[in-house]
């Protein structure tokens, strides 16, 4: 099953160019712009709402069953976020997220990595991962890094090794979701303010067998929400892909 990354030739589109700089009061204080009066450049409730802030794309992307309401909004690419309004029930309802691609082979897709800031909700009914999401060889090929979550998730598959790559301890899984492999990759510390060597887990990957010598092509960035009932809000505070 093809999961995330796939949308309608129908999706909603609006395209347009966001200035990158300093973040709005707002999201300095921690108040949402709800709460504030403040104005986004864009904002959707489509299923399929995206938006084009340059090479990046911001994705809606209510893709898994039983998904209730979902806001996304967005400044820039590095200034976004969600509130989602989602049943406490099983399986993941979306996965909102920023988009790039790379299409760069594993051993020549130079030095990747990321780092975001987020501000992410906490309590009782949640249930969400905060997740870099990399595509191999268009959808054929999953990898995905967990940051930080929150309730009853867990990765897909059993665990195999613990590594240390960029610096940071990571908890290994490999499993399938009956479409394509899925690689994943868990912190052993959580945290909301993260740095990720993306070319060092790809390049692990492969000069440990665990994955074919691919092409690597999107990578995203966001949260899988599983449920959130009530509305719960997702804040991208600051953003950044070095490619």
């Amino acid at each position: 099953m093809r999961r995330r990354s796939l949308f309608t030739a129908a999706a909603a589109a609006t395209a347009g160019t966001a200035a990158i700089g300093t973040l709005p009061a707002w999201a300095r204080t921690g108040d949402g712009p709800e709460e504030t009066g403040a104005t986004q450049i864009w904002e959707s409730e489509e299923q399929w709402g995206l938006w084009q802030d340059g090479d990046f794309t911001l994705y809606n992307n209510l893709w898994g069953e039983g998904w209730g309401h979902q806001r996304i909004w967005a400044n820039s690419h590095s200034d976004w976020g969600v509130n989602a309004d989602h049943p406490n029930t099983g399986g993941i309802k979306s996965y909102p997220n920023v988009s790039y691609t790379l299409g760069r082979g594993v051993w020549d897709m130079g030095e990747v990595s990321s780092a975001h800031n987020v501000t992410v909700p906490s309590g009782s009914g949640l249930a969400y991962n905060t997740a870099y999401d990399v595509w191999g060889d268009g959808h054929d090929h999953e990898i995905m890094i967990w940051t930080q979550w929150h309730g009853p998730v867990g990765p897909l598959g059993g665990h195999v090794t613990s590594v240390n790559l960029g610096g940071r301890n990571w908890d290994y899984h490999q499993g399938h979701n009956g479409g394509n492999p899925v690689y994943s990759f868990l912190a052993h510390t959580h945290t909301t303010d993260s740095w990720v060597d993306i070319t060092a887990m790809c390049q692990w990957l492969v000069g440990n067998g665990h994955m074919p010598e691919v092409r690597i092509d999107q990578i995203q960035f966001g949260w899988e929400i599983t449920s959130s009932a009530g509305g719960r809000d997702f804040r991208v505070n600051d953003y950044a892909l070095w490619v």
